[in-house]
């Protein structure tokens, strides 16, 4: 099972973590929106027993093993667009997302 960041993504979850006091970003999923899951950010400040945990240049992202099926082998990267900035999924458990982006159904 695998989580990988882009050197973007990195650099954004370094300098959030960071500027909070965290030790990681934790990442999962939630039931919600118009297609079912959505992605859930959060700073760690501890690990937690039922955590995995995933490192890519340098930034450290946690994981719930219940959420694992959703998330494995994700590539999440941090886009600019104009004033816009936002994390960017590639998920191949994904079959589909809505129209914002905000939500997703395997």
């Amino acid at each position: 099972m695998a989580i990988t960041l882009t050197e973007n993504a990195a650099l954004h979850i370094r300098r959030q973590v960071e500027r909070a006091g965290g030790i990681a970003l934790r990442l999962g999923v939630k039931k919600v929106g118009c297609n079912g899951l959505a992605y859930t950010f959060d700073i760690a400040r501890e690990v937690g027993p039922q955590d995995e945990r995933f490192e890519s240049h340098e930034a450290c992202v946690l994981i719930d093993r219940e959420h694992l099926p959703f998330l494995d082998g994700t590539r999440v990267d941090f886009v600019r667009k104009g004033l816009n900035e936002s994390f960017r999924f590639e998920n191949p458990n994904a079959k589909g997302e809505c129209g914002c982006g905000e939500s997703f159904n395997v």
